[in-house]
């Protein structure tokens, strides 16, 4: 499954962003989720959902401000960012596995397919 991830770009704190990430053939059975990487820092998990999009989970750090959603139609799921601050700024990914629920989700190792990145920049 081939991944395209889109929307990035700069933004002022507070803001917000709207990422998209298409994939070039069906999705249906895989999850789903958005992982982010800050220069000299580790790959963190920012949100994923399941299969059928019944189950979410978002990292601590976006809780209350990132929202998910996926069109099953297009393939793209979505990644709405709102309340952005400087610290959120990093390379996003998209990415897409099988059999994924609950806490599983957050785990980078567990996605067999991963989009390009696009650079969110949060700054005044």
């Amino acid at each position: 499954v081939q991944l395209q991830a889109s929307g990035g770009g700069l933004v002022q704190p507070g803001g917000s962003l709207r990422l998209s990430c298409e994939a070039l053939r069906r999705t249906s059975g895989l999850a789903m989720g958005w992982f982010r990487q800050a220069p000299g820092k580790e790959r963190e998990f920012v949100a994923g959902m399941n299969w059928s999009g019944s189950i979410k989970y978002n990292g601590d750090a976006v809780k209350g401000r990132f929202t998910l959603s996926r069109d099953s139609a297009k393939n793209t799921v979505s990644l709405q960012m709102n309340s952005l601050k400087p610290e959120d700024t990093a390379v996003y990914y998209c990415a897409a596995g099988r059999g994924l629920i609950f806490s599983s989700l957050s785990q980078a190792v567990n996605y067999d397919y991963w989009g390009q990145g696009t650079q969110v920049t949060v700054s005044s």
